[in-house]
């Protein structure tokens, strides 16, 4: 998440910059040495696509950024007043966070009651519930995710093993001990904790966990949320991003523009985020009261997919 006028003054640097130099054949002050330095033996490695970005403000109609990293795009970072930190974003709309499954188009057209179809995370669910984890499905199998699914108020309940069931069961796996696999360091000091292998995220100091876990999404394949040791650098109650025009409430940034905030959406797409971990409103309100500017942030695994 960035503001516009830091990317918009890169560029002007830049363009101001190739005006100033002279043109082949200009004089200037200093004498040109005798000869010409010899030209490279071979050409630069070319940029990777995606750490491209527009040479100069694109028009109206086109957004500045078009799928570049926000990892590297920080925001603007100021003081919030008091005033402005006393205001707390709007609440969600009512069902915002139902788990409400992801099916095929053609099962939620007919509106069957048991899906014939595999999902996307059929092994992992099949895995979950102790069943034989081929791949797929079954009716037996659509009736044990079914009953499951009505057992976690997970609609449509028609067995489909999409992204809401299986990160309702990541979620109930790990409440007792999200850290069980001893993936994220313990520390005497506080550490957020980010799974991206089961999209959840918690925070410890030490063995004790202090928040969570609760879902989270991360980023998707060409915004992938960067992994390693991060520490939180800025934080915006009311933050909007300039990039996406999106509302980012309780915006904690640990990572160039990447950062927890709420989002007033599902969290459990199939697609991912721009690179933040998006959360739900409640759970990114309590995390606020929990982290604060200096505290460390782990990343590991990969996101389901990516």
């Amino acid at each position: 998440m960035i503001s516009r006028r830091i990317a918009y003054r890169g560029v002007a640097v830049l363009l101001a910059t190739a005006t100033a130099l002279p043109a082949a054949g200009t004089a200037v002050g200093a004498p040109r040495p005798a000869a010409e330095p010899a030209p490279p033996t071979s050409a630069p490695a070319p940029a990777p696509a995606p750490e491209l970005v527009p040479g100069v403000p694109p028009g109206p109609g086109r957004p500045w950024q078009i799928d570049t990293p926000d990892q590297a795009l920080p925001p603007k970072v100021y003081t919030p007043s008091r005033s402005e930190d006393a205001v707390e974003p709007k609440e969600a709309a009512p069902g915002t966070y139902d788990l409400i499954e992801y099916v095929p188009l053609d099962d939620a057209v007919a509106k069957v009651t048991c899906s014939k179809q595999a999902g996307p995370y059929q092994r992992q669910v099949e895995r979950w519930l102790k069943r034989k984890a081929d791949g797929k499905q079954s009716s037996a199998d659509c009736k044990a995710i079914r009953a499951f699914q009505v057992k976690h108020k997970i609609k449509p309940a028609i067995g489909f093993a999409g992204p809401v069931t299986w990160s309702t069961m990541m979620l109930i796996s790990a409440r007792k001990s999200p850290n069980a696999a001893k993936k994220c360091p313990a520390r005497s000091y506080r550490v957020a904790c980010v799974d991206l292998d089961r999209q959840l995220t918690w925070v410890q100091k030490g063995s004790k966990v202090v928040f969570g876990p609760v879902p989270m999404r991360s980023g998707r394949p060409a915004h992938v949320t960067r992994k390693g040791w991060h520490t939180i650098y800025w934080r915006h109650k009311n933050h909007v991003s300039t990039l996406y025009n999106e509302p980012m409430p309780y915006a904690q940034f640990f990572d160039g523009g990447e950062a927890f905030h709420a989002v007033y959406g599902t969290i459990y797409t199939t697609v991912g985020s721009m690179g933040c971990v998006n959360l739900k409103l409640g759970d990114a309100r309590k995390l606020w009261d929990v982290l604060k500017k200096g505290d460390h942030v782990y990343v590991w695994g990969r996101r389901p997919g990516s």
